[in-house]
């Protein structure tokens, strides 16, 4: 068993075989001192000696076997793609730009280190998506919203911090594809609304300098009330002149200072952020306004769709959040400039366990749009329970929206496959601190790799993309493995047997998010509901009801709307049913209530067991830290078991028919 530094993630190059001789490095087409290109070098050298055991040598030794990496510029290939192939003689990498020659580097080192010897290397890629980026929400007093792996490690005490950290951070994250990363929280407030003046610009100088070596661009959260808060301005009204003026010097300031930034991320209008809303504007009013102002510089505006009444009234049965997105956004579809992007929530909702895809993906048909999802555990355990979410991402992806004849799943749709769209690609909110382990519990940095592997290319399966990790990050014996890897793609699901089967929702402890709270928002105004009473459950939004259901497609509208051909995972999402209804499966509702309970917190304990069982195979530190988290999550399920089936129970007076103790 190899020892695992933890700190390097998935980089912790572990011995893979012993090497032969000395290696070289060939440049044809690419300058050694471009700092991508340099970057993967580097990166080649330090793995080869770690992975082989061959030292890489400016030339060739004629005392030993002399291989060499030759990298080339080939126009043919994608931007931003590469093509490997080994040989006897070494490994030949073709790209046409220095990026791909990063991620090709990466690819080399990557299926190295998953078992390959260097001469059966052999791989051609090019990205999925353009964009392949991470939201932080980091703010800068050091805290993380949402964060479960300690404080950030960009900000502390209102200032900017690099070093050692922001160059492995940006290392992990280019060698999963990633090109684009936002370093601050999209709820923008205090001293983030400065980051677009001079009291940070040397030290994003810096920062941007550390990503532009890793092919990453840095982007920010803007505040849309800058005018206002930082301007001395009385108004933020995007048609204002003297507001787009205003806008118009701070941005040339900006890229007078930071003329490689991506851009910008823009929440507005969404739980107490202002917005154009606020001057009887559009949402197209707002983002093409600062588009345009960007545009000269080549920057582009990301526009969260995340927009909805937060002051709902529970009593109304009608008005319905998850409609909002597509209300306010689907009658402005064309209306937004080429720079502007919409950053579309994978689900209407608020990142649950399990919600149906946005009717906005594909809904739009003339809109850039991009796929946001959640690495950051806020409804899926806090990284305290295991829960592997790239069989949700995938689900999402795969999804048929039926928005053309042909390329009509979301990953179409975002990739710009679908409509042409030359701006779109995928985003997820990390779940990275300054932990030792970066993510807080050990297995959690699966869904950090998992993410960045799954944007770069959307073909790849989960269980592929497991492997992957479980291989890099500890390199386990194939039964070992295999355990691990099992325990990986069942996770997701009986996370949601014990917590929020038929896609329900909304049952967390309100504000943490953590933890059962049956009736925690049920007459809150954040219009989150189970609407349970003594005879069913669940949110009718057919056509009879919020009419959600008819924001879909026809073939999608069509399914919702029946609950005897809606899928019955999301049954309870777009239906109020009996408790004595009959599922598929031949169990009343009630009854398969009782029993996802009981099942989901016996399946963890069963995954509590599967990690004592490769306790040998993994080093003492990290059995330890994980076996603490299981210690947490079987509290959790048993929680989460007893105080739904009692809730239940209580409500409709039906007994469970095993007679298993229920309070």
């Amino acid at each position: 068993m190899g020892t695992t530094d933890w700190t390097q993630l998935w980089l912790n190059y572990h011995r893979a075989y012993e090497g032969e001789g000395t290696w070289n490095i060939a440049l044809e087409g690419f300058e050694s001192s471009d700092a991508v290109v340099s970057n993967a070098i580097c990166e080649f050298k330090k793995a080869v000696v770690l992975l082989i055991g061959e030292q890489v040598t400016n030339t060739a030794d004629s005392s030993s076997r002399s291989l060499t990496l030759k990298i080339t510029n080939d126009a043919e290939i994608p931007a931003e793609g590469y093509a490997i192939e080994g040989g006897s003689d070494g490994i030949a990498l073709k790209a046409s730009d220095a990026n791909g020659v990063l991620y090709g580097v990466f690819a080399i080192l990557r299926q190295i280190s998953c078992g390959r010897r260097a001469d059966e290397v052999k791989e051609t890629a090019s990205p999925s998506n353009p964009l392949r980026m991470m939201n932080h929400w980091d703010n800068m007093d050091g805290s993380i919203e949402r964060g479960y792996s300690g404080e950030s490690f960009f900000f502390e005490n209102e200032e900017i911090v690099t070093g050692a950290r922001t160059r492995d951070y940006a290392r992990f994250m280019a060698s999963i594809g990633i090109n684009g990363v936002v370093i601050n929280n999209v709820n923008v407030k205090g001293a983030a609304s400065y980051l677009i003046t001079d009291r940070y610009f040397d030290k994003l100088k810096e920062l941007s300098k550390i990503f532009e070596g890793y092919g990453i661009k840095l982007y920010m959260s803007l505040n849309f009330a800058s005018p206002i808060e930082i301007g001395g301005m009385e108004t933020c009204d995007p048609l204002d002149k003297e507001v787009i003026s205003w806008w118009e010097k701070k941005i040339k300031e900006v890229y007078d200072n930071l003329p490689n930034l991506g851009g910008f991320l823009v929440k507005a209008d969404s739980e107490g952020r202002p917005g154009p809303f606020t001057y009887g504007r559009t949402q197209a009013d707002g983002a093409n306004m600062l588009g345009d102002v960007i545009a000269p510089y080549g920057g582009i505006i990301i526009w969260r769709c995340f927009v909805y009444n937060c002051t709902q009234d529970w009593r109304d049965t009608k008005t319905d959040r998850a409609r909002a997105g597509y209300d306010y956004f689907k009658d402005l579809d064309g209306a937004y400039h080429g720079n502007v992007i919409l950053q579309i929530k994978n689900g209407p909702m608020d990142f649950q366990i399990r919600e149906p895809v946005s009717p906005l993906l594909g809904g739009l048909t003339k809109t850039n749009q991009m796929l946001e999802v959640q690495v950051a555990q806020e409804y899926t355990g806090h990284q305290i329970d295991l829960c592997y979410l790239i069989p949700l991402f995938k689900e999402v992806l795969d999804f048929h929206t039926h928005c053309a004849q042909e390329k009509d799943t979301v990953a179409d749709v975002v990739s710009g496959r679908t409509m042409g769209n030359r701006l779109g690609g995928m985003a997820a909110v990390i779940n990275t601190g300054n932990d030792m382990n970066w993510t807080g519990d050990d297995l959690a940095a699966a869904n950090t790799y998992g993410f960045g592997r799954l944007s770069f290319n959307t073909d790849l399966t989960a269980e592929e993309i497991a492997r992957e990790w479980i291989r890099q990050t500890l390199s386990l014996p194939q039964k070992e493995e295999d355990i691990l890897c099992n325990m990986l793609l069942k996770s997701r699901e009986i996370y949601e047997r014990y917590t929020s089967p038929l896609g329900i929702g909304w049952m967390v402890t309100p504000n943490g998010h953590y933890g059962p709270s049956v009736d925690g928002y049920e007459y809150s105004r954040w219009g989150t509901y189970h609407r349970a009473d003594h005879l069913g459950i669940g949110v009718d939004r057919t056509d009879k009801g919020t009419g959600y259901a008819q924001q879909y497609y026809p073939e999608n509208a069509k399914l919702y709307n029946d609950p005897k051909t809606c899928p019955e995972e999301l049954l309870l999402f777009f239906h109020h049913i009996p408790y004595t209804w009959e599922l598929k499966s031949g169990k009343t509702l009630i009854q398969h209530i009782y029993d996802s309970h009981f099942q989901g917190e016996e399946e963890a304990r069963g995954l509590a067991s599967d990690w004592e069982s490769i306790k040998s195979a993994v080093p003492e530190d990290v059995y330890a830290r994980v076996k603490e988290r299981f210690d947490l999550q079987l509290d959790n399920a048993r929680e989460w078991r007893d105080q739904v089936n009692s809730y239940f129970f209580r409500k409709s007076g039906i007994p469970d028919e095993k007679g298993r103790t229920i309070y």
